[in-house]
């Protein structure tokens, strides 16, 4: 009976448990980087998906009004009949509302566009014009 017992009392040695620390620390040290840059990438996609759904509700009023909003309705117009001119004559709620972009800050709608008929943007992550990287601008132009 002895034998038994001081086989069930015996537990893992020191040294067993410093190796098994430093294997989960070296496993932490790789994945770790790795999965903190996900939330950055998925910013991006998903702002990438929201210009994509305003720029085919800009094309919907195109279609319908015959010109894009003006600088001055901006996307709101989307969303809100427009009061200012020019009136769309055909005007049709084409967005439930306007979403704000992955970093919180409302995106941004230039007419005539820069780099096409009418842009619309995001800052990135730092939230001011330019970038690299995770704070690189994300536009209509780079879909």
């Amino acid at each position: 009976m002895q034998r038994t017992s001081s086989r069930l009392a015996r537990g893992f040695t020191l040294i067993e448990v410093m190796v098994v620390i430093v294997i989960l620390g070296m496993l932490a040290a790789l994945v770790v980087p790795k999965v903190m840059s996900r939330p950055d990438e998925a910013r991006v996609v998903a702002a990438k998906q929201d210009i994509s759904a305003i720029m085919q509700a800009l094309k919907l009023y195109k279609l319908d009004n015959r010109r894009y909003p003006s600088a001055e309705q901006g996307l709101q117009a989307l969303v809100t009949k427009p009061a200012a001119a020019p009136v769309p004559d055909n005007w049709k709620s084409y967005l439930d509302k306007l979403p704000l972009d992955p970093w919180g800050k409302p995106y941004q709608y230039i007419m005539p566009g820069l780099k096409g008929e009418v842009d619309v943007m995001s800052f990135g992550a730092d939230g001011i014009s330019g970038g690299e990287g995770f704070d690189a601008d994300v536009g209509s132009w780079n879909l």
